[in-house]
């Protein structure tokens, strides 16, 4: 497949992530079909998409630098814990941001201007480092491409009810808007400035793993909130027996 091809394909899921972001409020209220049961589903197939997938991207990443720099550097176990550390700095970065916001809403200054901002900005370039290695994951299938989107998108619809909450004023009037736009701006900067370094995009992809692992966490495993079991169980089965096909075909 040509980076043209490619990119042309990671447009069309930036677009129709972006139009996820903006349609999440129906999504997560679909008549007969009580919010739990959304929830659950997404936390199971983002979990699902977390072990299965995102972590072993992550080591081959490392193992991907290890494999560039062993001619120039001794490469060490402590070496190879760098790219973990890197996903580990993303997990760090948006815990904080979470504390700051939660603190703020309890305090007598909630929906504070400038932990808003601060807050949705780290979620929007969470969104454009999404979209600017799409086309990178659509070069290396399309259905891996796809699973990775769908796994991205019920994500979003959750991430949504988490900043609605923090944030129910400004994030209804601006917050949707900026998140879709960030898709829209990180695949235009693939385009511009296609990632070609093997170090810079396991480092990209170690940095949104971070940021990934603690929100699927979070906003998928609630214990604040009515969930299903059988529900997250179904969305865990079917996301992992459509990987291990995608796998197996591709082999």
């Amino acid at each position: 497949m040509t980076f043209t091809a490619a990119l042309i394909a990671s447009l069309v899921i930036a677009l129709v992530l972006a139009a996820l972001h903006l349609a999440a409020p129906r999504i997560r209220k679909l008549p007969l079909v009580p919010e739990s049961v959304t929830g659950s589903f997404a936390g199971g197939l983002a979990v699902a998409y977390v072990f299965l997938h995102l972590l072993p991207e992550i080591a081959e990443g490392n193992e991907a630098i290890g494999e560039l720099l062993e001619d120039t550097i001794e490469v060490t176990p402590l070496f190879d814990l760098g790219i973990f550390v890197v996903a580990l700095t993303g997990f760090t970065v948006f815990y904080g941001l979470d504390r700051l916001a939660t603190s703020r809403r309890t305090s007598k200054r909630p929906d504070s201007a400038g932990v808003y901002w601060l807050h949705l900005g780290a979620f929007a370039f969470y969104n454009a480092l999404i979209t600017y290695t799409m086309a990178l994951r659509v070069e290396t299938g399309y259905l891996f491409a796809i699973l990775f989107a769908i796994a991205m998108g019920l994500h979003f619809v959750l991430t949504d009810r988490h900043l609605e909450e923090n944030y129910p004023h400004r994030f209804a009037a601006s917050g949707r808007v900026v998140l879709a736009g960030a898709l829209l701006l990180g695949w235009l900067l693939s385009a511009l400035f296609a990632p070609t370094s093997t170090v810079v995009v396991a480092i990209l992809t170690a940095l949104l793993g971070g940021s990934v692992l603690l929100n699927v966490f979070k906003e998928e495993l609630p214990s604040n909130r009515g969930s299903s079991f059988p529900w997250f169980l179904a969305g865990m089965v079917i996301y992992s027996v459509l990987l291990a096909l995608i796998t197996a075909a591709a082999e």
